[in-house]
């Protein structure tokens, strides 16, 4: 997520951090140098110049606080106007009045309205919320059928509409079935184009008129750059958006459309996708992303991913263990496990501050966690139960099983082993300052490097 922007700005501000004084000379070259990062990024060049004269006037007007260096202070400034940029705060859904409350999902066609209806749908019921789904999109092949299937994946009810019966009595008779049924909320999925034209927007008006949503959401895909702030403007003058979300933001996207869009339509950023799965959808919190874009981690997306995969009870019994130093490779298979269904490895160590650097240098192969696995595996439960017996003979019958070579699997015993001593230290230790000290993850030290 925003690789290339972040690689270009971390350099910049990495060029200022030191210096002790900031004059109209280093500023200027910092901030041509940021605005060249953004307009690559394709954000929208009026908010580029909008943003920068800010960071400009804030870096040279203000007092430079106790105990930061002058570009320290710059950094600090880049990030607080870039996450007001963004829009400073998480905007949640507003889905007060009379039930059910109507979240409408406006785009072009290929944004990805349907899957992130779906989406929405698990999250909402995941917070005790009872959804019910309108599937309005009467001219895509296969759309109605495709959001049947996503409700029955979820075991959320869906309208039984056809084609037949035109997308505005769909979402109109949609939304009485959704109140007769004591749905929370009905999520309404409407038609896209390619491009935007008067039929589209007068048809979406009027379903607007027949069910008042309380919600209007534009869904955007995340790579068009500023094609989507453009689309955005346009549905917004027609249809008084109240928010948007970002789709495919896991993939090669430049920024320009999550750092253009709010400040063009004045509307919130209120989610965004990061994947194709269901659960893969994050709520947009504007600091978090700008702390991400800085180079600058997301320690609060961490956890509240590890949260969401952990069960207390289990990491309370992992701890005992432990302690105890009775931590087998048989737990450290379920933790594989466990982390993996958090997402990318890649996308999780970013969001360790000082892990972004060793990223990008290419120290971490995400095969290697499938190869460790396969190599678990391959060995007998009494093997997984107390690594030490493992000797030359059966370090061969593993590497066998697994594809890999026997020095591979000695070698991952004793990172194992390592990494077990490592983690009784942490233990004894106490505190997370004093973990990521161990670990080398504070800031400012070097990241562990992964063979």
């Amino acid at each position: 997520m925003f690789e290339a922007l972040s690689e270009r700005l971390s350099a910049t501000l990495s060029r200022v951090r030191g210096q002790k004084r900031l004059s109209e000379a280093n500023i200027e070259q910092a901030v041509q140098d940021v605005r060249l990062a953004l307009l690559e990024a394709d954000v929208n060049f009026r908010v580029v110049r909008a943003f920068l004269g800010t960071v400009s006037e804030r870096a040279l007007g203000e007092d430079v606080a106790g105990g930061l260096t002058a570009g320290q202070h710059f950094i600090k400034v880049v990030h607080e106007e870039l996450a007001a940029l963004l829009g400073s705060e998480h905007q949640a859904l507003r889905l007060e009045g009379p039930t059910p409350a109507v979240v409408m999902l406006v785009g072009l066609q290929g944004s990805g309205k349907t899957s992130t209806v779906g989406k929405l749908a698990r999250l909402l019921r995941s917070e005790g919320k009872m959804p019910y789904l309108i599937p309005a999109d009467v001219y895509r092949p296969a759309a109605i059928e495709q959001l049947t299937m996503l409700g029955r994946a979820l075991e959320v009810p869906v309208y039984p509409a056809t084609v037949e019966m035109g997308a505005v009595a769909i979402a109109k008779d949609g939304v009485q079935a959704a109140r007769k049924a004591g749905a929370d909320v009905a999520l309404l999925d409407t038609a896209g184009r390619l491009a935007i034209d008067d039929a589209l927007m007068s048809e979406l008006e009027q379903i607007k008129r027949a069910v008042a949503p309380v919600e209007i959401l534009f869904v955007a895909d995340g790579m068009t750059g500023q094609d989507a702030v453009n689309t955005a403007e346009t549905f917004h003058q027609r249809l008084q958006l109240t928010g948007h979300v970002l789709t495919k933001m896991d993939g090669d996207a430049r920024g320009g459309a999550a750092l253009s869009i709010r400040a063009v339509t004045q509307q919130p950023i209120k989610f965004m996708t990061v994947g194709e799965k269901l659960e893969a959808l994050e709520r947009f919190h504007p600091e978090r992303i700008a702390s991400r874009i800085l180079g600058m981690g997301d320690l609060m997306s961490l956890i509240e991913k590890a949260q969401g995969t952990f069960d207390e009870q289990q990491a309370l019994e992992l701890q005992r263990k432990i302690s105890r130093n009775e931590f087998t490779l048989n737990d450290f298979l379920d933790q594989l496990r466990m982390i993996r269904q958090m997402g990318s490895m890649q996308d999780l160590l970013a969001m360790i501050p000082g892990m972004g650097g060793a990223l990008k240098a290419g120290q971490f192969d995400e095969k290697q966690l499938v190869r460790i696995e396969a190599m678990i595996c391959s060995m007998t439960y009494r093997e997984r139960e107390n690594h030490n017996i493992i000797n030359v003979s059966r370090q061969k019958r593993i590497a066998r099983g697994s594809g890999t070579r026997p020095s591979d699997v000695t070698k991952m015993l004793k990172q194992f082993a390592q990494m077990r001593k490592m983690m009784k230290k942490m233990t004894r230790l106490g505190g997370a300052q004093k973990m990521m000290n161990l670990a080398g993850l504070a800031p400012g030290g070097q990241p562990p490097r992964i063979n």
